[in-house]
């Protein structure tokens, strides 16, 4: 029986050394959690920091051990967005050239989001403005305090808010008409409607929220992870097909994952009245 593998190209991300933000990992590996950390200004977003968590959840599909990401913040605040001495005011001092540049770079911030493999389950608490709001976004699971305000309050500062794939995923999320008011208003969204819209799976006390949010992860990391990875990937590619074409992708991507052991995992464990232990293949 052959043994080779594609796993020779996988690597551990567990010592990963952040240069711009804070990464922890679970003892056993499985779960991450990148917290921004600047808490003295709401940990707002650099260049550099958004260069590094693209490259990041980019690398992330190599990832031997990291099966679900955490993105946080420090200090009771998620993200006041883009840092206003360092991005905004270079930014009103850029030619088009660079501008494109830096905007297709944010884009990209969010391409890499959706591609990484992993889920990814934002913990937000305090401010969650601008570019923040669209990390929120971004991820595949949002839970809240009751204290979270989130902004996307690009009007605010005279720009659309057509950001980052904010006029896209964000009706896909809460809705058209929703999407439209907060877009164009600049307004906060309070957890209560972020809740009631669907924008936030749950709220939970300022206390327990990253200790729900690695409830939560720790499950689906401990969970059928490459059936996980399916979902992710049909969640997303799904947007641009007709029902027929989605059907049938759903075939294909489900054909896949009965072939894989932990299907057999899971019906054995069935069977024997036990909890199945998933590996991933």
């Amino acid at each position: 029986m052959s043994t080779a593998s594609m796993a020779g190209h996988l690597r551990p991300f567990k010592d990963y050394q952040a240069q711009h933000f804070l990464w922890e990992v679970s003892t056993d590996g499985r779960v991450a959690t990148i917290r921004l950390n600047r808490p003295d200004r709401k940990n707002p977003l650099t260049f550099e920091s958004y260069a590094e968590l693209r490259d990041l959840f980019r690398n992330l599909a190599y990832a031997s051990d990291v099966r679900a990401v955490i993105l946080t913040g420090a200090g009771g605040n998620f993200s006041s967005g883009g840092d206003v001495f360092e991005i905004i005011e270079p930014l009103t001092q850029m030619a088009m050239p660079d501008l494109l540049a830096f905007t297709r770079m944010t884009g990209d911030l969010v391409k890499a989001m959706k591609k990484c493999p992993q889920p990814i389950i934002a913990a937000v608490d305090g401010i969650c403005a601008g570019a923040g709001a669209i990390l929120a976004m971004a991820s595949d699971l949002r839970l809240a305090t009751p204290e979270a305000k989130t902004a996307f309050l690009f009007t605010r500062v005279g720009l659309a808010g057509a950001d980052m794939g904010a006029c896209g995923i964000l009706p896909r999320i809460i809705g058209q008409g929703r999407a439209a008011e907060l877009l164009f208003t600049g307004r906060a969204m309070s957890a209560s409607e972020g809740h009631a819209w669907g924008f936030y799976n749950a709220l939970h006390a300022a206390a327990t929220v990253e200790a729900e949010a690695l409830k939560l992860a720790q499950s689906l990391a401990d969970g059928p992870w490459f059936a996980h990875t399916m979902t992710k990937t049909m969640l997303n590619q799904e947007w641009a097909m007709g029902i027929d074409e989605m059907i049938e992708s759903e075939a294909q991507a489900q054909a896949v994952c009965m072939a894989t052991k932990d299907f057999r995992r899971a019906f054995e464990a069935f069977a024997a009245k036990r909890k199945p232990v998933f590996e991933g293949n």
